[in-house]
């Protein structure tokens, strides 16, 4: 996919790509938007670590997808 506002693809990152997927990752959200919140449509594991519950999205690809740009953004909106 070409680089444009809806998707960026850093290949020269050093952490490129920083999930296993067989397709592109969009590094538009590096840091992921969705990452505060619990309920986000993206496929996070919960773990317990220190007495605390700590989100892990090592495996979610959701926000990197260019598919879902625009379900990322309207989550984002309704919040």
């Amino acid at each position: 996919m070409k680089n444009d506002h809806r998707f960026f693809a850093n290949r020269e990152c050093e952490y490129y790509p920083c999930h296993k997927s067989g397709e592109d990752i969009n590094c538009l959200f590096c840091f992921c938007p969705l990452y505060p919140y619990r309920d986000c449509p993206g496929n996070p594991i919960f773990k317990e670590k220190d007495g605390k519950t700590v989100k892990s999205c090592v495996d979610c690809t959701f926000p990197h997808a260019p598919q879902n740009y625009g379900k990322v953004m309207e989550y984002i909106k309704r919040l």
